[in-house]
């Protein structure tokens, strides 16, 4: 019953399934009888006596990082959720005697997509074929060795899914609600009590009467030990040294742009003659030009002026081809521009409703109309858009074969190359506004031109502004003197003179986001060493450039919370359980709901239509302890005192109505069934894994 317990209180969906590869499962362990893994013996975790590999571990976090774009520490929580999950259940399936053979991993091939609609798989007859894919696992198997060996992992995946369903099955079979479960649940819902109450609320004691000490809080903490469990954390303190340009940086880069406008004439060590050097205005070579000077290479794309620097768009946007502009400041760099060439009217903007049919060279999916068929359609929508301009958006989202009819056939702005040559053709010769057809291998298009845009050539000499030697020099001197003092101090704020300090900033022994630092997972590790002792102070250089003086303020072993932990929460939960033993100790001689008013000063009030479901007292809050002694007592009778969430009550039943009996229970029954199927997975892993004995070595890997 307690497992059954923990059960019906989650949900969990199948995930391995997601993580399997989109083909190539290999399922060698089911014909060649070989599903053995290699790997490192140092374990990575323990799992109720279980060594968890970790080369296979690392094999994953890296499989994952790629595949997904994660940090290392993101990819290293999925793969360790991931694996945990299928250690419990594995080991669920062992004690069971639960295994997969070829039936159970051939029904769960044959449903997933990827495989089913894979041409390689199918038959003369289009249907997916299990041989067709077991000989391409046995193809693999010997003309690429190292992909089936590197697939044999994800083989554990698929037979572990097949184990699941078995497992799940099981227990799916063996719940289920009887006919008198399901009047009960009825009976809570419905029956309904009216009743009277009086509500002493906790605020009704002073404050200078109730009292909490350290003690009481620790208290608390013991008897409650489950709420307040705590992993390993620390704190720290830091001042950061931005490692950045200064404004004598910034202008030695501007100078170094500015010289190069102009030709230079420099003596040649080599020749011993001067050599004139071309400048940006008037060189011939261009491109070799911006090679040899620029820190970004050339980009030949056309730009309209709302893709220029916001800043200087419009005197960029209205140089004359071989015009020069600049320096001027974009972002965190420094440029000269050079315009090449300009295009009038060359970034076209245009609607369209696509009519396709069958035979085209691109066809649309799902599309089964004749051309034929296609051109009555067409020329009817074209007059009609010819006739309503303004309804060319609707007539797109009810009648294009184009992804575009979402957006009311809008293709956004383009240029040549981009579409199809009659498509683009046809916007380019014509003006806005105009509405025509044309056929491409899609098929037919009416298009509406909604705008057109000049667009630009420009060339440009881009300098990154970056610190010079000197200034890095500078930085690195001020963040070494800072930690220097601090050590000497082992006071980092009062070493810190006028810079900025951050913190305390708590961090988590898995943690890699320091906020103000980006990641930096070194610092994690560095509060979280044997040999870092509270107090100390250390500088790192940080991923993204510049320093950090850091300070060890605190460090938590895991476990119970300390009482200064737990206070902003317990405190208040301690003090009100003082009130209501005040409040209960000063009101126990009241035994009827007028006597505790008058001696209380506060009113009867009324709750009419009360359920075991709506614990909520109007006015006063949730207090579902107080609703269900209510529900205990008879019609006529009063409480004892009761201590609720806000307070204490006492409370007198005026009366109870029992919801008419029905003539079945079996829909409530099958409601809660249903309900149970829905939260049932998810709470089976959680019951594992609450009573699974882990040991986490994750933070001495990473």
């Amino acid at each position: 019953m307690a497992i059954l317990g923990q059960i019906r209180q989650r949900s969990f969906f199948l995930i391995f399934i997601i993580g399997m590869a989109l083909f190539a499962f290999v399922i060698s362990g089911v014909f060649d009888g070989n599903n053995n893994g290699g790997g490192a013996t140092d374990p990575i975790a323990i799992v109720n006596d279980e060594e968890m590999i970790l080369d296979t571990f690392r094999f994953q976090v890296e499989q994952t990082e790629r595949n997904y774009g994660f940090s290392t520490l993101q990819a290293v929580r999925t793969v360790w959720n991931q694996s945990i999950q299928n250690t419990v259940l594995n080991q669920q399936f062992e004690a069971l005697g639960i295994d997969a053979g070829k039936e159970q991993i051939e029904q769960i091939i044959s449903q997933n997509p990827a495989f089913v609609s894979d041409e390689r798989f199918m038959n003369e007859f289009g249907m997916f074929d299990f041989g067709l894919f077991t000989g391409f696992i046995n193809i693999m198997k010997g003309q690429n060795p190292a992909a089936y060996e590197q697939w044999k992992i994800q083989e554990a995946n698929l037979i572990s899914v097949a184990k699941q369903n078995i497992y799940l099955d099981l227990i799916k079979s063996s719940t289920g609600f009887t006919e008198e479960e399901g009047k009960l649940a009825y009976h809570i819902e419905n029956d309904k009590i009216n009743m009277e109450f009086v509500q002493v609320p906790l605020d009704a004691i002073d404050d200078d009467l109730v009292e909490v000490t350290n003690a009481d809080i620790q208290k608390y903490i013991n008897a409650n030990s489950k709420e307040y469990k705590t992993e390993a954390t620390t704190r720290i303190q830091y001042v950061t040294f931005a490692d950045e340009a200064s404004s004598e940086d910034e202008a030695f880069i501007y100078a170094g742009l500015e010289k190069l406008l102009d030709a230079q004439v420099e003596y040649n060590d080599v020749s011993k003659l001067t050599d004139t050097l071309d400048g940006f205005r008037t060189t011939k070579d261009i491109f070799d030009f911006v090679e040899k000077h620029s820190e970004v290479p050339f980009d030949s794309i056309y730009l309209p002026k709302g893709r220029l620097a916001s800043e200087y768009a419009e005197s960029l946007f209205s140089l004359n081809n071989g015009e020069v502009f600049g320096p001027f400041k974009d972002g965190n760099t420094l440029k000269l521009a050079r315009m090449l060439n300009k295009k009038r009217k060359a970034s076209i903007r245009a609607s369209h409703i696509l009519i396709a049919y069958e035979g085209v060279t691109n066809p649309t999916p799902g599309v089964t109309r004749s051309k034929q068929e296609a051109q009555r359609l067409v020329n009817r929508l074209l007059r009609q858009a010819r006739k309503n301009p303004n309804d060319f958006e609707s007539l797109a989202r009810n009648n294009s074969d184009g992804p575009s009819k979402t957006l009311g056939g809008d293709l956004g702005f383009f240029q040549e190359g981009s579409m199809a040559p009659e498509f683009f053709d046809y916007t380019n010769r014509n003006r806005v506004g105009r509405i025509g057809m044309v056929e491409t291998d899609f098929g037919f298009h009416i298009i509406k031109i909604t705008d057109k845009e000049d667009i630009v050539l420009l060339v440009e000499i881009v300098k990154e502004i970056v610190p010079s030697d000197e200034t890095s020099n500078i930085v690195f001197r001020s963040a070494t003197e800072l930690e220097i003092a601090a050590k000497e101090s082992n006071d980092l704020a009062a070493a810190k003179a006028d810079r900025n300090l951050e913190g305390p900033t708590q961090i988590d022994i898995l943690d890699e986001l320091i906020p103000g630092m980006g990641l930096q997972r070194n610092i994690v590790q560095w509060a979280f060493e044997e040999g870092t002792t509270l107090g100390a102070v250390r500088r790192f250089s940080l991923s993204q450039g510049g320093y950090a003086v850091v300070q060890l303020t605190e460090k938590t072993k895991a476990g119970l919370q300390t009482v200064a932990q737990a206070a902003p929460r317990a405190r208040r939960l301690v003090e009100n359980q003082k009130r209501l033993e005040l409040l209960a100790k000063k009101y126990a001689t009241a035994a009827t709901l007028e006597e505790l008013a008058e001696a209380s000063d506060s009113e009867i009030k009324t709750a009419s239509a009360m359920t075991q479901e709506n614990t909520t007292l109007a006015g006063v809050g949730q207090e579902p302890y107080v609703i269900g002694v209510a529900f205990s007592l008879e019609a006529g009778e009063t409480s004892s005192l009761i201590k609720g969430n806000e307070g204490v009550y006492l409370v007198r039943v005026n009366s109870k109505e029992g919801a008419p009996e029905l003539p079945s229970y079996v829909a409530y029954a099958n409601s809660l069934q249903e309900a149970e199927k829905a939260n049932l997975e998810e709470a089976i892993l959680e019951a594992l894994k609450s009573v699974a004995d882990i040991t986490d070595n994750r933070a001495l890997y990473y």
